[in-house]
């Protein structure tokens, strides 16, 4: 059996910091599989949105930003996983934020009921999975 070897692209290169000293990347790219790691409500000044209509907004901005710097965009999403500190309370606010920015070609989704996430003022976390150029199908 021949082995063969893994073209792996951190996203965005930047991220090598965050890589090295957190181990983690933002995004990695392998083919045209693109994995986002959890994007959370934060702008780039890292302040929290307030409520869940913003966190829900800087979340899917985040996402589609990760995305065109990996070469794909929010159609070629295939998977996005969810996780919520308010499943069932803040579901109609976060669907509504959510269908903006699939507003058709919806991916598969799971929704996730969770205690807390990494701060205490997160109300979500959004991750997905991505086929670079799916969405143009």
């Amino acid at each position: 059996m021949t082995q063969t070897a893994r073209r792996e692209q951190i996203i965005p290169p930047a991220a090598q910091v965050l890589y090295d000293n957190y181990h983690f990347a933002p995004a990695t790219r392998v083919g045209d599989m693109i994995w986002v790691s959890g994007q959370v409500g934060i702008d780039d000044a890292m302040r929290t949105g307030v409520g869940m209509t913003a966190q829900a907004r800087l979340a899917f901005e985040s996402l589609k930003r990760i995305l065109e710097t990996a070469g794909a965009e929010l159609s070629d999403v295939v998977e996005l996983i969810t996780f919520h500190t308010d499943l069932r309370g803040d579901m109609a606010e976060f669907s509504k934020v959510k269908d903006a920015f699939f507003p058709d070609r919806y991916p598969s989704w799971s929704a996730v009921g969770v205690t807390q996430l990494a701060q205490p003022d997160f109300l979500v976390e959004v991750r997905a999975v991505a086929v670079a150029g799916s969405g143009r199908a």
